[in-house]
């Protein structure tokens, strides 16, 4: 993955052969507890959420984003080896849990970037981010889900690991207006754009 300073990135993955990868609720909150470890101080997350057989983080890259380390003698970007750890971490205590073995994600986590065009894609991304339960038939409001980021817009939740306020500052949105504006119906031509 290659981030560049400044633009905004949609990061998700699913499971192997489109397979579960959250069991249990504690599952969901491991999860997010590694995220907090290996992605968050690298950029600012702005969305995320977290579905039986996939996930999905809208974040914005900045200095710490683009940095490189050291592995063995390759220099690697920081950011895709915190999302390396979280996965890794992740299926190990997951084929431990389940008593399996081997890959649990499809290779290649996706990073693509939404600040592309006349207008960023950012919005429209995070919208698609907590709207994806409504698709999914799995709620009938997207506040039902917890495992998402949008209870933490709305008010409804505390939740710290999304920057709201440089979210509420890119798009233009505020907390009184965030709720409404999520329900909007979203232009599927835009989804290339985002994937």
């Amino acid at each position: 993955m290659e981030f560049y300073e400044k633009e905004l990135f949609h990061i998700y993955n699913r499971g192997n052969n489109k397979q579960q990868i959250f069991f249990i609720p504690e599952n969901y909150i491991y999860f997010l507890e590694k995220a907090r470890r290996f992605i968050l101080p690298h950029c600012d997350i702005l969305a995320w959420c977290l579905m039986p057989n996939h996930f999905h983080f809208l974040i914005k890259a900045d200095k710490r984003t683009i940095q490189t380390i050291t592995i063995g003698k390759q220099q690697r970007n920081v950011l895709s080896e915190g999302v390396r750890n979280l996965l890794q971490t992740y299926t190990k205590a997951i084929n431990k849990q389940n008593k399996t073995t081997g890959s649990l994600f499809q290779q290649n986590t996706k990073a693509k970037s939404v600040s592309i065009g006349p207008e960023t894609y950012g919005k429209f991304c995070m919208h698609y981010i907590h709207q994806n339960l409504l698709k999914a038939n799995m709620v009938e409001k997207m506040e039902e889900w917890p495992y998402s980021s949008f209870q933490d817009y709305c008010g409804f939740r505390k939740g710290t690991l999304s920057n709201k306020e440089i979210a509420f500052r890119l798009f233009g949105l505020t907390e009184a207006t965030f709720y409404d504006d999520s329900y909007k119906s979203l232009n599927d031509e835009d989804l290339e754009n985002i994937f």
